[in-house]
C-alpha cells in the first residue's frame, strides 16, 4: 500500500492526502450500527481529473476504493471493510450552474442539500428530495435517497437528469443529457443512481429543481387506529389531491415525544400532512381532505399556513428520533427501512408493532405513508449480544413480511452491507444480471467491494 500512497502524492498535494489516525477513524463509519473499519488513506480530490487518476491508480494496483460524502448513510455503505483508499468529496462542493429557465442545476457531488436550497432560493426555486440528514447530493444519488416529499416530487432517481461518472479504469462518461426525455440508448441514470459507489464515482450532477410553492399548508390528523389512518391516505391519493408529504407516527412514538418534549399530543396514530400549490386550489383540496378523513373516523385535524405554526405542528414528527435517542442513553439507534404497496401498509405496521412488543425492544414506528415506506426506530444496547440478536431477528421478520407481499427490503436507505443478504430473495435471477454488470464495469472488484453484492 505504501507504493500506492507514494503515487497518490504525485497526483495530489499534501493537504489532499491524509493517513492521520483521527481522519481515518472519521472515515471508518457512518450513522449506522455496523462495526467500523478504517481505510489505509483518505484523499480529498478537487477535480474530476484527479478522481480519474485516483481510480486508475487503484485499478492498476487492485486496491479497494470507496466514496465518502457526509457519512450519514444508514447501512454501512461507506465503511471500508477491505481498507484501501477512501475518496472524500467534501472539496468538490461547487454549484456550477443554475439554469433557472430549464429548471435545472449543475453541481459537484460534495454540495449538501441545504447549501443547494439556500442558493436556489434566490431564484425562487428549491430541490425537493429531503432524506432528513443534511447529506451531500452525490451521496444521495449514490443511495437513491428520497424522504418525506417523495409522494409528490419523487426520489433522487426521478430528479437526476445527467451525471458525470468516473469508471473503475478512470474513464469519464455522462449518463444523460439536459433534455427532459430521451428514447436513446440504455437508461444509465437509473443504473448509476442507487449503485452505492460500486459501479463508478459521481463527480457532477445535473438535477431537476422546482418553483417554491405559492402556498403551503400543513396539517396534523389523529385517528382511532392505524388502519383508519392508512386507509384515509389511500382515499386522499385516489381523489387526486396534490399532497406533498404524508407521514404516519404510531401511538408509541407520540408517547415518547410527549415524554421528551413535555408536550400533550394525543397518544393515538397520527398523520402529518403538507399541501403545496396555489391558495385558491388548496382551500378546496383541504376541505375535500377533511371530508375524506371524517369518513375514516378522524378524531381531530388541525391546519396551519404560517411558517412558525407549521413547524410547530410538525414538531412531534421532527423530534421523534431525538426523543428516542435522549430517552435511552448508552443505546445505539437502529432504523429499519422497508417499503410495500400502500394496500399492504397497515398490515405491515401491525405486524411490526407485534414483533417489537414480543421481542421487548424499545422502539416506535413512523413512515412516509404516501408511498408505502415505513421505519422502526429501535434503541439497542450494542454491548448486549441478546439484544443485538433480537434486533437482527426483528429486521429479518419485517423484511420477510415486506418481500412476501410484493415489497422491497429497502425503500430509501439502500443496501450497503445491512440488506445484502436479502438481495437474492428480492431479485431472483435478476441478481445475476446485476453481478454481470458489476463484473464488466469493475472487473477487479475495487469499487466499494462487498457492498450490495458479495465480491467473488
Amino acid at each position: 500500500m505504501s507504493n500506492v500512497v507514494a503515487e497518490l502524492h504525485k497526483i495530489l498535494n499534501e493537504r489532499q492526502i491524509s493517513t492521520n489516525d483521527t481522519i481515518l477513524e472519521l472515515h471508518s463509519k457512518d450513522e449506522s450500527y455496523h462495526i467500523p473499519s478504517k481505510p489505509d488513506v483518505v484523499v480529498y480530490p478537487e477535480t474530476s481529473e484527479e478522481v480519474s487518476k485516483i481510480a486508475k491508480l487503484a485499478n492498476d494496483n487492485k486496491v479497494p476504493v470507496q466514496a465518502f460524502g457526509m457519512g450519514t448513510s444508514l447501512e454501512g455503505h461507506v465503511i471500508p471493510y477491505d481498507n484501501g483508499i477512501t475518496i472524500d468529496f467534501s472539496l468538490m462542493n461547487k454549484i456550477i450552474e443554475i439554469k433557472e429557465k430549464d429548471f435545472l442545476v449543475k453541481i459537484e457531488p460534495g454540495v449538501t442539500r441545504t447549501e443547494l436550497n439556500k442558493e436556489l432560493k434566490k431564484y425562487g426555486l428549491f430541490f425537493p428530495v429531503d432524506p432528513g440528514a443534511d447529506a451531500t447530493l452525490g451521496g444521495m444519488a449514490a443511495t437513491n435517497a428520497s424522504g418525506t416529499l417523495s409522494v409528490k416530487y419523487g426520489t433522487m432517481r426521478d430528479n437526476v437528469r445527467d451525471m458525470e461518472v468516473i469508471l473503475a479504469d478512470g474513464t469519464t462518461i455522462h449518463t444523460g443529457t439536459l433534455a427532459a426525455k430521451s428514447s436513446s440508448g440504455y437508461h444509465l441514470n437509473g443504473l448509476f443512481v442507487g449503485s452505492e459507489g460500486t459501479l463508478g464515482f459521481i463527480t457532477e450532477l445535473t438535477l431537476k429543481v422546482f418553483g417554491i410553492p405559492e402556498f403551503i399548508s400543513a396539517a396534523r390528523a389523529t385517528f382511532k387506529t392505524v388502519d383508519d389512518a392508512v386507509e384515509s391516505v389511500v382515499a386522499v391519493l385516489q381523489a387526486g389531491i396534490p399532497i406533498a408529504r404524508i407521514e404516519i407516527v404510531d401511538e408509541t412514538s407520540v408517547r415518547q415525544v410527549n415524554q421528551f418534549s413535555e408536550s400533550t399530543y394525543e397518544e393515538v396514530p397520527t398523520l402529518f400532512l403538507e399541501f403545496h400549490g396555489n391558495e385558491a386550489g388548496l382551500k378546496q383540496d383541504i376541505e375535500f381532505t377533511k371530508e375524506i378523513f371524517e369518513d375514516y373516523n378522524c378524531l381531530n385535524i388541525q391546519f396551519e399556513t404560517d411558517t412558525a405554526a407549521r413547524n410547530q405542528l410538525w414538531d412531534a414528527r421532527h423530534n421523534l428520533a431525538y426523543a428516542f435517542i435522549h430517552s435511552y442513553p448508552g443505546r445505539k439507534m437502529m432504523v429499519t427501512d422497508v417499503c410495500l404497496p400502500i394496500s399492504e401498509l397497515s398490515g405491515a405496521i401491525h405486524h411490526a408493532r407485534t414483533v417489537v412488543d414480543r421481542l421487548g425492544l424499545p422502539g416506535g414506528i413512523t413512515g412516509h405513508v404516501g408511498d408505502g415506506n415505513y421505519h422502526i426506530i429501535l434503541m439497542i444496547d450494542m454491548n448486549d449480544p441478546i439484544e443485538v440478536e433480537k434486533s437482527k431477528d426483528l429486521n429479518e421478520q419485517i423484511v420477510e413480511y415486506a418481500l412476501s407481499r410484493g415489497g422491497t427490503c429497502t425503500g430509501e436507505h439502500g443496501v450497503g452491507i445491512g440488506k445484502q443478504k436479502y438481495q437474492e430473495k428480492e431479485h431472483g435471477e435478476a441478481l445475476k444480471v446485476m453481478e454481470k454488470i458489476k463484473k464488466v464495469l469493475d472487473p477487479n472488484t475495487i469499487l466499494n467491494p462487498n457492498k450490495i453484492l458479495k465480491s467473488k
